[in-house]
């Protein structure tokens, strides 16, 4: 891999409620470099509508949206 590579990182969010989980995820985003990925571990079914929503209306891409034992992790492009 080279230094341009973009990376992955993943935040568990497992028991903080909508929208405190997004604002977590949000600070964690911006230390991260155009092209990384956040992936955002939750088990809010709030935040499974709700974070998607807000990340594209500030615009960040969601990459995949997969349900994962007691929730769902949602990749986050920046």
């Amino acid at each position: 891999m080279t230094a341009m590579s973009s990376k992955t990182e993943q935040i568990n969010l497992y028991g903080v409620k909508c929208p405190l989980n997004w604002a977590k995820a949000k600070v964690r985003l911006e230390d991260l470099n155009r092209g990384d990925i956040l992936e955002v571990l939750i088990d809010d079914p709030k935040g499974r509508r709700d974070i998607p929503r807000a990340a594209e209306a500030e615009g960040y891409a969601i990459a995949h949206i997969d349900e994962v034992s007691g929730g769902w992790c949602i990749a986050i492009e920046k």
